[in-house]
């Protein structure tokens, strides 16, 4: 496919840029910094050379005064170069690194903090519609996801397939994260059916028919793979009694539907729902990442049951959106959105829903989530004003 432009930016100066295997970090590199000095981790022979010896890392930026940038790809794989960067910023302040990662684990093991204020933490995340433009389709990208190695792929659906297990393969098995990969792999599965709900440990442990405890390893690994994320109970200034349960959420909609067993007793909405919800959930954490960082997302849930699936929280941003997989939209599908709305009269409020016409419905506005996503945009107020501008 042709080069996407990504809304993705980094700063001037040295950052990380950490995103799940896929999301288009070396590609986007390669595009914006052409000259500059590359070691790829992911080659074996460069990564034994630089694991045996990370002072080489030293002596090849010294060889090459004129390269201001020095990229290295997937930093996790060698953390004792983190030392090395850290010493080469101290000696030559006019460096730039751009480290990449699609793990976290091992660089909390290796004291990334070394480099705090020195180089910023950013992410890349999966295609956003309003970068694929009018390339982006509502339900492939349901289907598929909107991961760039997926999107781009000659067959996107083997590259789907494939991708959870290069993770198993070159992730979990390679760095001996977990003992047991069989169970893990039906972790992978299990968890699936909290993807867009709230997460309870005991009950993906009794599915799995292990402890609670080795669950909460699994999740932690997952997280640090970047593979899922848990969203937050929105709890400032609470007028109501809520819940204190995160919800759970694969990263990318097209992973869930990857490992999320169907069968003849699935009705379409377990898990087309879950996906759209998913679908927006990665949309609102690109926005955030991408330029509107200062914001946080959460959900909102009372101990009644009355639920609002995202609620956007920054300087000069409070937004709550409910997402329906559902054709049309109706009273009873807003009545969260405007009790949350009694609790904080501040708040922009909107229904995503799969129709095709913008209605009002008991003063709620109800969008197409087509319409939506495709202007959702990082330097675009997240607002209603936007949504509904000319």
């Amino acid at each position: 496919m042709p080069m996407v432009k990504r809304f993705f930016m980094a700063p001037e100066g040295s950052s990380f840029v950490f995103g799940p295997r896929g999301t288009g970090k070396s590609t986007w590199l390669r595009q914006h910094c052409p000259d500059a000095l590359w070691v790829d981790l992911l080659d074996s022979e460069t990564r034994r050379l630089f694991a045996a010896h990370p002072e080489r890392l030293r002596a090849a930026v010294l060889a090459s005064p004129n390269r201001k940038q020095v990229v290295i790809d997937e930093i996790q794989k060698v953390p004792a170069l983190l030392d090395v960067v850290h010493q080469v910023m101290e000696e030559c302040p006019d460096r730039r690194f751009l480290l990449t990662g699609s793990s976290a684990r091992k660089l909390k093991r290796a004291g990334v903090d070394l480099l705090a204020g020195r180089a910023m933490n950013l992410s890349l995340h999966p295609f956003m519609a309003a970068e694929l433009g009018t390339a982006f389709d509502l339900s492939s990208a349901l289907d598929l996801g909107l991961l760039p190695v997926v999107v781009s792929a000659r067959n996107p659906e083997r590259a789907l397939a494939a991708y959870v297990g290069l993770y198993l393969e070159q992730e979990v098995q390679a760095e001996a994260l977990v003992r047991d990969v069989g169970g893990f792999s039906r972790f992978l599965e299990a968890i699936a059916f909290s993807h867009g709900r709230l997460l309870n440990t005991s009950a993906v442990a009794r599915e799995c028919q292990v402890s609670r405890s080795i669950v909460e390893g699994y999740l932690a690994i997952v997280e640090d793979l970047l593979l899922a994320f848990r969203l937050p109970v929105f709890s400032r200034r609470a007028k109501r009694l809520l819940t204190q349960h995160p919800k759970f959420y694969y990263f990318d909609a097209g992973v869930f539907r990857s490992v999320r067993p169907a069968g003849p007793l699935d009705t379409p909405g377990e898990i087309g729902g879950p996906a759209l919800e998913g679908l927006v959930a990665q949309h609102l954490r690109a926005w955030i990442a991408y330029g509107n960082e200062r914001c946080r997302l959460f959900y909102w849930r009372t101990k009644s049951g009355s639920e609002v699936d995202f609620v956007v929280y920054g300087p000069g941003t409070f937004f709550a959106v409910e997402v329906k997989n559902a054709r049309a939209a109706y009273r009873r599908d807003v009545r969260a959105l405007r009790s949350f709305r009694e609790d904080y009269g501040a708040v922009e409020v909107c229904l995503l829903y799969r129709g095709r016409e913008r209605l009002l419905v008991d003063d709620v506005l109800c969008l197409p989530v087509d319409e939506f996503l495709r202007g959702l945009h990082p330097k675009r107020a997240l607002s209603l004003r936007e949504q509904t501008s000319p």
